[in-house]
């Protein structure tokens, strides 16, 4: 029995008549065309959204939008890519009606409208309120790391840019110091220098290099004086080195906040921020403006707590879930943790593990902050269980004035337990359809502000297919409609 077969290429076909014949009714391009026709682009900040009366015609910023949003929906980022896509993918040329923009067309809509793709990432978080795929009750928040346009040997902190200034002066100084005693024994043997005029202009030659080397990163060094920024990259300005043990070296903080219902993302946020400490009320509050919630809860892992942020989240409606770490210089010594003291807030006093009651010593600034210290000597002397709480004459638990609501949010996680798994069910989605699915791995663009445009248009791409599994094209394009 013979093989399959094609038919012959130069053979005549019955094709459909019209591109639109090879779109089927639940092809995500179909829901790409509604929603962007029904935007108001001038107001979303678009540029050239109206054309200019003389000159040659440019393209419509909606087709370039249709273009990047079905690109990003189906892991298609770059602009060359998406060039060869305008003349290849029948999907593509349906959504375009047959237009073919060059890749440096492509690219500079991206660039010009980076400010714009966060609107167009919020009026579809509106259309999916519009359908109830928020249950806006918890919101998930998570942080990571991607990478930036810019290699790790092109960022400088100022520890790294003094070492290394620290080992050029060790390393011209011994250069000096050879180039001196070559010098003293010509003077030694004469005129007759043979070649060692070549080594002396060898050793001149390194030690010009090397001073120019120290030139420029000590003018590094000084550009970090004069800003009081911690590091600088020379790529991509705005990207840092990001914390220790972080997979991604140099890069951008992601922020997002995912609703707990159908893991939608609700808010995202770039940064480039070093650590998650601190973003959690800034990143909850954009989410209950795009929600339209006045209350509601939000869960995040260790590293985002924060005495501060959590006391912020209260004052915005906002109830906290947060990971406390459990460490410190006592617990590593393996004397008793600050959580073994039960503070009695009736009498204002810390109860140690034995039962002595530590009254406040002092009331104050401490490193720039308000501090509260407690501390018991006299129990400390006799205590039996000194050896198990400090290695010191006696133990001392500081506070926080507004530590209370960390006492509060104590309670709420001992009421709910299962709230920290549920949390890390919601936010990974996301991430790993993001990093994996998505291949969004690293950043095109550099600077934060296009960073921001090029991750609304992932964070869009991601709600528009998790949206799409829910509820198909045809329901997307009818909640258009109301």
């Amino acid at each position: 029995m013979a093989h399959l077969s094609g038919t012959d290429r130069s053979q005549l076909l019955l094709l459909p008549e019209a591109v639109d014949d090879y779109v089927g009714p639940e092809n995500p391009v179909r829901f790409i065309e509604a929603f962007v026709n029904g935007l108001d682009l001038s107001a979303a900040g678009f540029v050239r959204v109206d054309p200019k009366t003389t000159g040659r015609p440019g393209y419509d910023p909606a087709d370039l939008l249709k273009l990047y949003m079905y690109g990003y929906l189906n892991r298609v980022r770059s602009s060359r890519r998406l060039e060869a896509e305008a003349h290849r993918n029948v999907e593509v040329i349906w959504l375009l009606r047959h237009l073919r923009p060059d890749f440096r067309t492509i690219a500079a809509f991206r660039q010009a409208n980076r400010s714009a793709f966060k609107q167009v990432f919020r009026e579809f978080v509106i259309v999916c309120r519009q359908l109830d795929l928020f249950g806006r009750e918890l919101l998930a928040v998570d942080g990571t790391r991607i990478k930036a346009v810019n290699n790790p040997a092109r960022n400088f902190t100022r520890r790294a840019l003094s070492i290394i200034i620290q080992k050029t002066d060790e390393k011209l100084a011994d250069y000096m110091k050879r180039l001196d005693e070559s010098d003293a024994e010509d003077d030694k043997v004469g005129s007759n220098r043979g070649d060692s005029g070549g080594v002396d202009n060898k050793l001149a030659e390194k030690i010009a290099a090397i001073q120019g080397k120290r030139d420029r990163h000590k003018a590094l060094l000084e550009e970090l004086d004069r800003t009081g920024e911690e590091q600088i990259s020379l790529t991509d300005p705005d990207s840092r080195r990001m914390a220790p043990g972080a997979k991604v070296s140099v890069g951008y903080n992601i922020q997002l906040a995912v609703d707990a219902k159908h893991k939608l993302i609700a808010a995202q946020e770039v940064s480039n921020d070093v650590g998650d400490r601190g973003l959690l009320a800034s990143t909850v509050k954009v989410a209950m403006e795009a929600l339209g919630a006045k209350q509601i809860d939000a869960v995040a892992d260790r590293g985002y707590f924060s005495i501060d942020d959590i006391e912020a989240c209260e004052q915005a409606g906002i109830t906290a879930y947060v990971a406390k770490p459990v460490g410190g210089r006592t617990v590593g010594k393996g004397f008793f943790s600050k959580e073994e003291f039960r503070y009695d807030p009736a009498n204002n006093v810390y109860v140690c593990p034995s039962g002595a009651s530590l009254p406040v010593v002092f009331h104050g600034l401490a490193r720039g902050k308000e501090m509260i210290y407690y501390q018991n000597r006299a129990a400390c002397k006799g205590c039996t269980l000194r050896s198990q709480c400090t290695n010191t004459a006696s133990r001392q638990v500081s506070r926080r004035p507004n530590e209370a609501v960390i006492d509060r949010m104590t309670e709420r996680l001992a009421a709910h337990p299962d709230i920290l798994d549920k949390r890390r069910e919601c936010v990974e989605h996301p991430f790993g359809t993001i990093k994996q699915w998505m291949y969004q791995g690293a950043f095109l663009m550099r600077r934060l502000e296009s960073v921001r445009g090029e991750f609304s248009l992932t964070a869009l791409a991601y709600n528009i297919k998790r949206a799409i599994t829910i509820v198909g094209v045809a329901g997307l394009i009818a909640a258009l409609s109301t």
